[in-house]
């Protein structure tokens, strides 16, 4: 049966980065089956055979022991060699990997709640594009006799290898671009919460000369989405944030591949506003980021090369990575969930970041915080303040199912002003002035305004984007854009 047909049975399908669905929905049979599958089509390109060893990591989601074995299961069937690098961050995954051109995979759900999980995969020596997606769902893939039981169970235990630490090398990447003494004299509060990444990143810290302050570790699985802070979150940043003793808070989500970072106030700083912070500190010649980022990134001018695509890091990547080949480079691409790519080589003074085309959570905090010490600024805010004037917001309006959304948007596109009349958006913004259907349906007004409605690729959610002038206006749209497309929303 082909891995489309078993996507179509399982509802376990491909969204913006790797294939991802319920729990239950995730049985051994369906995970063995998928990475068979992703096997398959390696072998296709010559980046997998016998013997070829394969590296699987996951996160700290109740279900993922469960599913990495499953994994571990279906390349031990296939022939390859399983490299256990345990429960780590996908960029330390991603970095072993890439370096000895080893197919990856990781196992997470990212920022969506624990009922759901995913499967990341990489190809030898980058991630996983679209186009190896659409050729994976064209694999037939059939289950060893007697391997699961009726309910899609392994029926023997599978024991995994033991450990490869991947850890040590991602800390040493940083530490010795940024130096031993890069954060000195910095006290960082680290929201542990259950990211995969939580002690890593006491430890990158730690290795750069500040002091790490861990808070907030959590026992149970907590969802956070670093591109729509949940209100606890913001409370918190606020109270550890109270006593003027912290210089910053530091985060990831769960998997650790996407970063949030709050200034001495607490405020949470945007994940497309820490981008552009970054690539300007990386001076890059190109900038690859979706269409639903900041528009700050063009009016600051630094990039002579400016990149908008879909969202999702495979859009990101491929478009990075075609800047790069075209000469442009330092080629950089981030995302508004903070993820920060690098298509090619930095060097700054006689250091040197070797290229890392996949999220990393790491870098762009490290980039901010040292920008402000670089730029005698004495808080982030103030950095930030060098950029003009654009603020963004997203939310999300949760239990959307995707086919209703699409269907809405499908009938907005078809008379857009009209459409953006009836929302009351015309009203609020003025006349609408460019409309970019990149992904989802992105209008701009006349006051150069923008509101953009997408629906999720990773659940049955509808985003909502906006853009202002000012945080206050940016909030009221977020509201105006939220209610408006609430009245889609399906009778119970």
């Amino acid at each position: 049966m082909k891995i489309a047909e078993w996507m179509k049975q399982s509802g376990v399908a491909f969204g913006t980065s790797g294939a991802r669905g319920l729990v239950t929905a995730m049985t051994d049979a369906v995970c063995f089956a998928y990475t068979v599958g992703y096997l398959k089509h390696l072998a296709s390109l010559g980046e997998f055979a016998p013997g070829t060893p394969v590296a699987v990591a996951g996160d700290l989601r109740p279900s993922t022991p469960r599913i990495v074995t499953a994994c571990v299961a279906a390349i031990r069937a296939m022939g390859g060699e399983a490299v256990f690098c345990g429960f780590v961050p996908t960029p330390a995954l991603s970095l072993h990997a890439f370096a000895r051109a080893m197919p990856s995979l990781m196992v997470t759900g990212s920022h969506i709640p624990a009922d759901r999980n995913g499967i990341k995969f990489n190809r030898a020596r980058g991630e996983f594009l679209k186009a190896d997606e659409a050729a994976m769902r064209e694999q037939d893939v059939g289950l060893p006799e007697g391997m699961f039981d009726v309910n899609g169970a392994l029926t023997s235990p599978v024991k995994l290898p033991p450990v490869t630490n991947v850890i040590a090398d991602y800390v040493a990447r940083y530490r010795e671009f940024f130096g031993r003494d890069a954060l000195a004299g910095l006290t960082l509060g680290i929201y542990q919460h259950s990211a995969v990444g939580r002690d890593v990143l006491v430890e990158v810290v730690e290795a750069l000369g500040g002091t790490a302050l861990p808070l907030g570790r959590a026992d149970s699985f907590i969802p956070v989405d670093t591109e729509a802070v949940r209100p606890e979150d913001a409370e918190l940043a606020r109270q550890w944030t109270a006593d003027g003793r912290l210089d910053a808070i530091l985060t990831t989500d769960g998997d650790s591949d996407r970063p949030l970072l709050a200034d001495h106030t607490g405020q949470w700083m945007r994940g497309d506003v820490l981008g552009i912070l970054a690539a300007r500190f990386l001076r890059a010649a190109a900038v690859t980021t979706p269409v639903s980022s900041n528009t700050a990134l063009e009016k600051a001018g630094f990039a002579a090369d400016v990149r908008r695509t879909r969202i999702g890091s495979p859009f990101v990547v491929e478009a990075m990575t075609a800047a790069a080949e075209a000469g442009q480079v330092p080629s950089v691409g981030y995302e508004a969930n903070g993820g920060f790519l690098l298509a090619s080589d930095v060097v700054r003074g006689d250091r040197q970041l070797e290229a890392l085309p996949t999220r990393d959570a790491v870098l762009p905090m490290l980039c901010a915080l040292v920008a402000m010490r670089e730029a005698g600024k004495t808080s982030l805010a103030e950095l930030s303040a060098t950029l003009p004037p654009r603020f963004t917001l997203s939310d999300r309006l949760a239990e959307m199912p995707t086919a209703a959304s699409q269907a809405q948007l499908k009938a907005l596109a078809l008379d857009p002003a009209s459409g953006a009349t009836a929302l009351g958006f015309v009203a609020a913004c003025g006349g609408l002035s460019h409309v970019d259907e990149t992904d989802g349906l992105r209008m701009t007004f006349d006051s150069a305004e923008i509101i953009h409605l997408r629906p999720s690729g990773n659940a049955p959610e509808l985003r909502v984007y906006v853009e202002a002038d000012s945080p206050e206006r940016a909030q009221a749209l977020l509201e105006l854009g939220i209610a408006a497309v609430s009245r889609w929303r399906p009778a119970a």
